[in-house]
C-alpha cells in the first residue's frame, strides 16, 4: 500500500507532463490563428496574443475561397463514403459468411494493401485517372480515395459480421426473406455500430487526403481543403495565421462528428476487432 501511495504522485505528474506535451501543438496552433501578420513574425515571439484578430476568420473566407475548399472537400468525403459503404457490405458479409478458397489469403491481402504507401502507386494511377479523363473531377478523386479505404472498412466490418449469430439470419431465410433482404433487414441494423465505424473512417480518410488531390486536381474549382490550405505556404512567407486559422475550421466538422457518433464507434471497433 505504501508503494502504491508513493507511485501514484508520480503517475499523475507524468500523465500532466503527457498531456501537457499533446496538447502544446493546438495551443501553438490557436495562439498563432488569433494573431495578426505582425505578431505572428514578431521577434521574440510571444504566446498569448496583444490583440485578438478575429479578422483572420473573415479573410480566409473574404479574401481566399476557402467556401470553395470546404464544398469540395465535403463532396470528395460524401462521395468516397457513400461509394466505400455500398461496396463494403456485400464484400465484407460474403468474407464472413461465406466459405471458399482462397478466403483467408484475400482477408491477409486486405491488410497488406494497407501497408503500402500510396505514392508507391500515384503515377500509376495518374495515368489510368487521365487515360479515363478524369482528371481534374470530383469522380475521380473519389475513386481513388475509395480504392485505398475500401480494403481496410471490408475487413474491419467483416469482423464484426462475425459476431452476428448465423442462426438469426437462418431464421430470417427460413421465414421467406432473401439474401439480399437478409443483409438489408437483419444484418445492417444489427451490425450498426460496426457500420458507423466503417462510414466514419471512410469521411476521415477521404477529408485528410492530400497527396491524390496534389496530383490529379489542376484547377482551383475543384481544389479541396486540404491542397487548399496549403497554398498559403509561400515561397518567400507562410501565412501562418490564416493556415491556422483555416485547419481550426477544418478540424471542427470531425470533432462534431466524433462526438454525435463516439459510442457507436468505439462500439464498432471492438467490435471489429473481436474476430477481425
Amino acid at each position: 500500500m505504501k508503494r502504491q501511495k508513493a507511485i501514484k504522485p508520480l503517475v499523475i505528474v507524468w500523465t500532466v507532463i503527457i498531456v501537457i506535451f499533446l496538447l502544446f501543438p493546438f495551443f501553438v496552433m490557436i495562439s498563432t490563428m488569433l494573431k495578426s501578420g505582425n505578431e505572428v513574425y514578431s521577434s521574440p515571439p510571444y504566446w498569448i496574443p496583444k490583440k485578438i484578430a478575429f479578422s483572420n476568420f473573415i479573410k480566409i473566407w473574404t479574401q481566399h475561397p476557402f467556401a470553395i475548399y470546404f464544398r469540395n472537400s465535403f463532396i470528395i468525403a460524401a462521395g468516397t463514403t457513400i461509394l466505400t459503404t455500398i461496396l463494403c457490405v456485400p464484400a465484407a458479409y460474403a468474407v464472413s459468411r461465406f466459405r471458399f478458397f482462397g478466403r483467408k489469403l484475400l482477408l491477409y491481402m486486405y491488410l497488406v494493401v494497407q501497408m503500402f504507401s500510396p505514392i508507391i502507386v500515384v503515377i500509376a494511377l495518374f495515368k489510368i485517372i487521365a487515360r479515363l479523363h478524369l482528371l481534374d473531377t470530383y469522380l475521380g478523386l473519389i475513386l481513388v480515395n475509395t480504392v485505398f479505404t475500401l480494403s481496410f472498412v471490408t475487413w474491419m466490418l467483416s469482423g464484426y459480421f462475425k459476431t452476428i449469430p448465423v442462426d438469426i439470419e437462418e431464421a430470417a431465410l427460413i421465414d421467406g426473406c432473401t439474401r439480399i433482404q437478409t443483409i438489408i433487414r437483419i444484418m445492417i441494423p444489427i451490425a450498426a455500430p460496426g457500420l458507423v465505424t466503417t462510414i466514419i473512417y471512410s469521411f476521415i480518410a477521404s477529408w485528410n487526403e492530400f497527396m491524390f488531390a496534389l496530383t490529379l486536381v489542376q484547377s482551383v474549382a475543384k481544389t479541396p481543403l486540404t491542397l487548399g490550405l496549403y497554398n498559403f505556404v509561400g515561397r518567400y512567407r507562410t501565412q501562418w495565421e490564416f493556415l491556422t486559422a483555416s485547419a481550426f475550421l477544418a478540424i471542427i466538422p470531425i470533432i462534431v462528428l466524433f462526438l454525435l457518433i463516439e459510442k457507436q464507434l468505439v462500439a464498432g471497433i471492438v467490435g471489429g476487432a473481436v474476430k477481425g
